[in-house]
């Protein structure tokens, strides 16, 4: 299967773990803007820049067990979604 590029809003949300609701605030706010899909204008984001948040998270302070928890089940996600 091909690697996915952008994911839904609700999958975003999923991801990191706020609600989509909040993730429309970030973008409308320039937090954390997402991109339109071409067809349908929904807000969509890129896995790349889901993971750079997740990294930016993580660097913000020592990296603890739970934080590498937390990434390696982001990345289950993300591969939950693709299936």
């Amino acid at each position: 299967m091909a690697e996915r590029k952008f994911v839904t809003i609700k999958e975003a949300a999923y991801i990191l773990g706020v609600s989509p609701l909040t993730l429309r605030n970030w973008d409308k706010n320039g937090k954390f803007p997402a991109q339109r899909h071409p067809m349908n204008n929904y807000r969509v984001y890129r896995v790349t820049d889901l993971l750079r948040i997740i990294d930016d998270i993580e660097s913000g302070s020592q990296q603890s067990n739970a934080k590498a928890r937390m990434k390696r089940l982001v990345v289950k996600h993300l591969e939950d979604i693709e299936q």
